[in-house]
């Protein structure tokens, strides 16, 4: 905390908003009412950069259509009521666990959101909840966005949460394929400033490549932007792995395995070959080969653009593929790995996919989850583990998942549903229960996932700026219903985040042998003491001999730089031959999908998504100052489709999944052929009344879920074939 001046008190924060984790000044008056909010100009990560989006955090955290009790819907007549949280958990305890005993642990799914990856609550305490299931229908926002990376990384490297970053401060060369971080501040890749940061390497003499099927923000600051068909990345980034090596132009420095089956996968794709497919002229091809084994360090770099293709992970891998084949993976300059200062998942297995399978399209599980493309199919297929309950955590599937249509109706057919949420919303409508969190300055905050991708190490942690009152926190929201769903009820004058902390606490000092030091942990309560516990006993800790612990975190609010990316293989790789695992079978196999469709005629349009710097999601839409300029849910189009089509001002737009009325808005910023609508949005029947004003379209109207990445299971949003006609 800073002074206090004038009846205002100047507060501290990370943002939760994106993944950049920018650091904030907080102005909140005498009556707990913030009153501004601007960069932390001392926080040394992201030295007081903010964005629209961390500017309007106080709008958000104060907005008047935010529920702030729980709800009850009736479902014989659909209206809503206000309840007591005794009356919510009590719902819930009666019908849950009746459901449960009746149909088996398999007709329970939970759908977790993704704002939960911004929170302690989404760290600390889902996995009571999903223990307390003890169910294999998990889904969540992961297979919408990025799954493949995931995926790739998990078999790669062993572990998926082992995800390299390009080392934006140090490279000299930056290939970038379907990311707009000027709009999305990074995704994947923690960065806060990362326009700043893209501006000074151009600075200091290097260059900034950009691939992507529209001339984004981010291509607009590149000394190049080159057109992509959409969703034809992966034959890109084969005919430059062919072209180094058909030029011997590879300089692998780490450990890897499979080089010889990668040339041989990657022979099929000449320049000549790939450049009809992803309209990029051969000789670009192959001088982005060149142009990658040249620079002095350089890292490739892909997001969700690329993930959310019919050939996602297949992407994802060629990108580290390639970053170890130029011999930039593991190198200061290339692609790195963080080092994150709290002790994570500690992972004893190679990660492998498909250990079970979902019920009624045998999709493979990864990561313990299920695609959310065939929720569902789960919940409108009868037969034994049939869904028949739901829970939602800060999620809006209806409007995140493909075939979000088909997914609402498939909401009515549940029996019971809860939704852990501030907002009655067009997933959270046809919950029966509606458990409202509290305010985002009510909560305190740790970037544990976050972290784990950043450019540079780094750690901070922001208490509570406002008192919580008499309303329950997020994490006390989670446990107690982890209870209500085993049939339980909190032990009497006892918090039951304490009762599932004290027994994290005791089992993780357990396995570190260190159960002698409990009453070291300090903290406020027990949750602050299991942070003191995984900073302790992580890479910088007190207990393996270096100094952080949360004391020190207090100790430096504005947060602690822990330094540059440095090199960390071989210890973190987790694969069985304990080598970087070039050539998993699965992608391998997956090739000979990729090349069964080199022959397939191209649609003649296709739709892609796109992103917008003051939106994020679904859940930013009901901020006054963040709505109206160019945050608006047009269809991007190229004037000569436009003209070829007979277009006027709007346009009748059609999928195999279902079709929209959208307002065109005709730009040479888009390849001709492509069209784009941004997601999150169609709003209409919004209880948010400023959402609700500026309603929109379902980009996921569209989007069809019988269609995911054969590897990851991940949902396909981008190179959707569309017609158009006159509206």
């Amino acid at each position: 905390m800073t002074s206090v001046t004038e009846g205002n008190r100047k507060l501290l924060r990370t943002c939760p908003l994106c993944e950049a984790v920018c650091g904030l000044e907080v102005t909140v008056d005498s009556g707990d009412r913030v009153v501004g909010v601007r960069g932390d100009r001392e926080d040394p990560f992201s030295r007081g950069f903010i964005c629209p989006k961390g500017a309007s955090l106080g709008r958000l955290d104060e907005d008047p259509d935010r529920l702030s009790e729980p709800m009850i819907r009736d479902r014989g007549t659909g209206e809503w009521r206000t309840a007591s949280w005794d009356e919510a958990f009590d719902l819930i305890a009666e019908r849950i666990p009746a459901l449960l005993a009746e149909h088996g642990r398999q007709a329970a799914a939970l759908y977790v959101g993704n704002p939960n990856a911004h929170t302690i609550a989404g760290s600390m305490y889902l996995p009571a909840l999903i223990r307390a299931l003890s169910t294999r229908n998990l889904y969540s926002a992961s297979t919408a966005d990025q799954m493949p990376k995931q995926v790739a990384s998990g078999l790669m490297f062993g572990d998926p949460l082992t995800v390299p970053v390009p080392d934006l401060d140090r490279t000299d060369y930056l290939l970038m394929l379907g990311a707009n971080p000027l709009e999305s501040n990074g995704s994947l890749c923690t960065a806060p400033d990362f326009p700043g940061r893209l501006k000074a390497l151009r600075q200091r003499g290097g260059r900034l490549v950009v691939v992507d099927p529209r001339r984004t923000r981010t291509a607009k600051i590149a000394d190049e932007h080159v057109f992509v068909r959409p969703g034809s990345d992966a034959y890109l980034l084969f005919g430059i792995v062919r072209t180094l090596f058909a030029e011997e132009l590879t300089d692998v420095r780490v450990d890897a395995a499979g080089i010889d089956e990668v040339r041989a996968a990657a022979e099929p794709f000449t320049p000549e070959v790939v450049a009809a497919r992803t309209g990029v002229p051969a000789e670009t091809v192959v001088r982005l080969a060149r142009e990658l084994a040249a620079a002095p360090t350089a890292a490739v770099y892909a997001r969700i653009g690329t993930c959310t293709a019919e050939f996602g992970t297949l992407t994802q891998w060629l990108v580290d593929v390639l970053n170890v084949l130029t011999g930039n993976l593991d190198r200061p300059g290339g692609a790195m790995f963080a080092t994150p200062a709290a002790l994570g998942i500690v992972r004893t297995r190679p990660f492998r996919t498909g250990r079970w399978t979902s019920r009624v399209r045998e999709l493979p599980e990864a990561m313990g989850e299920f695609p959310v493309a065939t929720l569902a199919d789960e919940i409108i297929t009868p037969g034994a583990g049939q869904v028949r309950a739901l829970i939602t955590v800060a999620g809006n599937p209806v409007l995140s998942a493909p075939s979000g249509a088909r997914l609402a109706a498939a909401l009515d057919r549940l029996e019971f549903m809860v939704s852990v949420d501030r907002y009655l919303n067009e997933t959270t409508r046809h919950a029966d229960v509606i458990l409202p969190p509290p305010r985002t300055f009510q909560a305190p905050h740790y970037d544990f996932a976050l972290l784990a991708f950043a450019v540079r190490d780094y750690t901070r942690y922001s208490r509570p700026l406002l008192p919580l009152g008499d309303r329950p926190s997020e994490p006390h929201i989670l446990a107690r219903l982890a209870l209500a769903i085993s049939g339980q009820s909190p032990e009497p004058g006892r918090d039951p985040v304490a009762t599932v902390d004290e027994l994290i606490i005791a089992g993780t000092l357990h396995k570190a042998g260190m159960l002698d030091r409990r009453d070291e942990l300090q903290g406020a309560d027990t949750t602050e003491q299991r942070i003191d516990m995984m900073l302790k006993l992580g890479p910088y800790g007190e207990w393996r001999g270096g100094t952080l612990n949360l004391r020190a975190l207090l100790d430096n609010p504005h947060g602690i730089d822990l330094g540059p990316l440095r090199p960390r293989l071989p210890e973190i790789l987790l694969t069985a031959s304990k080598r970087v695992e070039l050539a998993p079978p699965q992608l391998l196999a997956d090739v000979e999908r990729l090349r069964a469709k080199l022959d397939e005629a191209a649609p003649e349009v296709v739709l892609i998504g796109r992103r917008q710097l003051r939106s994020n999601n679904s859940w930013l839409h009901n901020v006054s100052t963040l709505v109206g300029g160019s945050n608006t849910c047009t269809l991007h189009i190229h004037p000569d489709d436009v003209s070829r089509l007979g277009l006027d001002d709007h346009a009748v737009i059609k999928s195999a999944a279902g079709s929209l009325t959208v307002p065109l808005e005709p730009t040479d910023e888009i390849m001709p052929g492509v069209v784009s609508l941004p997601h999150g949005w169609g709003h209409g029947d919004s209880t948010q009344s400023v959402a609700r004003a500026h309603a929109g379209v379902n980009a996921n109207v569209l989007t069809d879920d019988s269609l995911v990445d054969v590897p990851s299971g991940n949902a396909v949003f981008n190179g959707v074939p569309v017609t158009l006609s006159p509206a």
